[in-house]
């Protein structure tokens, strides 16, 4: 048996896995290996969500081991979500095991839309996504994943959300307890303490991961963020133009003096494409996204189009990931999804996952 698993870890350490950013056996993913008369059974365990693609990965490491050792393999690969360290020890919100902070520097750049999408893509690949709408002034949530005006959550024990679910997503938003017509005149330390209340008094239902859509710029949200919230990581969301780079640069800049790890960038309305003749320009500049990743020594996730059809998806509560499900934006954004996914993954391996049994209780 010993020398069984030595030859498979042989092999698959020769596989890179795109998205831990290592070999299979440096991440630690193989979890038995088992001879069964001529055959040898290997069990993976991912740290990120890959549900979607377990049968195709599979299938290749399955024909990589034929391939290096002439045996017939069979390979299982299952996915485990842990719960990881937030910023300064801040105990684990109770029912979510990841939070991911999406922001902008400035408005304007597609965050929300990037946000659901990211939330859409990650439940595709098959973890357990939630979204909270933290922008109390502009909360545009509602809209987005097809919630009807009007609807509202239901309580629990007269003191508890529990969020509406919307496109397979937990969701919640300050527009599901006001009118949508209702403008928000509060003072900054109402906004705060309104953010905390539907964070730990929503009754998450045992989440991997929880997007939080934050509000653009560097204000009372982000901090109380910083201080009260337990952020595995964030996403800067940012357009190549000049100008949106800069407030990009001080969004980073936020999540580093708060020790809030910046997962990686990514690039909105990078190319434009002519629906009629097919011609593509780069619009609002190009490169910015990798450059402003490659200054702040973190990673460019990836680059989305200024496109007609997101929007109009997005406005018509059915985003991209859910309305063209093979489309090319939709890879893009299941792409980004898991990279995200992988990144927080890697964090066992400098600090260890978080202890899932501390936790902020809804009482």
């Amino acid at each position: 048996m010993q020398q069984s698993r030595a030859r498979i870890e042989a092999v698959l350490s020769q596989h890179q896995d795109p998205y831990l950013g290592t070999d299979l056996v440096s991440a630690g993913a193989i979890s038995s290996v088992r001879e069964d008369g001529d055959r040898i059974a290997v069990t993976l365990t991912l740290g990120y969500p890959c549900a979607d693609i377990a049968t195709v990965l599979s299938g290749e490491l399955a024909q990589l081991i034929k391939n290096e050792t002439g045996l017939n393999a069979e390979v299982e690969i299952l996915q485990k979500i842990e719960p990881h360290q937030a910023q300064r020890n801040l105990p684990n919100l109770d029912g979510v095991r990841n939070i991911i902070a999406v922001a902008s520097g400035k408005g304007g750049v597609g965050k929300s839309t990037t946000t659901v999408n990211l939330a859409l893509a990650m439940a595709r690949a098959g973890a357990r996504v939630g979204v909270l709408d933290a922008d109390i002034y502009g909360p545009s949530l509602g809209l987005m994943v097809g919630v009807a005006p009007g609807v509202h959550p239901e309580t629990d024990k007269e003191k508890y959300f529990k969020p509406i679910i919307a496109q397979g997503l937990q969701t919640m938003s300050m527009a599901y307890l006001i009118d949508e017509n209702t403008p928000m005149v509060w003072r900054g330390p109402m906004v705060s303490g309104a953010l905390q209340q539907l964070l730990t008094q929503t009754l998450w239902d045992d989440l991997d991961y929880l997007f939080i859509d934050m509000p653009p710029g560097t204000g009372d949200i982000q901090l109380t963020l910083s201080q009260k919230v337990p952020v595995t990581g964030s996403v800067v969301v940012t357009t190549p133009q000049d100008i949106a780079l800069l407030d990009a640069k001080k969004g980073i800049e936020m999540f580093r003096k708060v020790d809030i790890a910046v997962l990686g960038v990514v690039e909105n309305m990078s190319t434009h494409v002519c629906s009629n003749c097919g011609h593509e320009e780069s619009v609002f500049g190009a490169g910015g996204g990798a450059r402003i990743a490659a200054q702040y020594d973190t990673e460019l996730l990836g680059a989305l189009p200024l496109s007609l059809q997101i929007r109009e998806q997005t406005d018509a509560g059915k985003p991209t990931v859910v309305a063209d499900p093979e489309g090319h934006a939709t890879q893009t954004y299941l792409a980004i999804a898991r990279r995200v996914a992988g990144k927080i993954a890697q964090r066992n391996a400098t600090q260890g996952p978080a202890f899932p049994n501390i936790s902020v209780q809804n009482d």
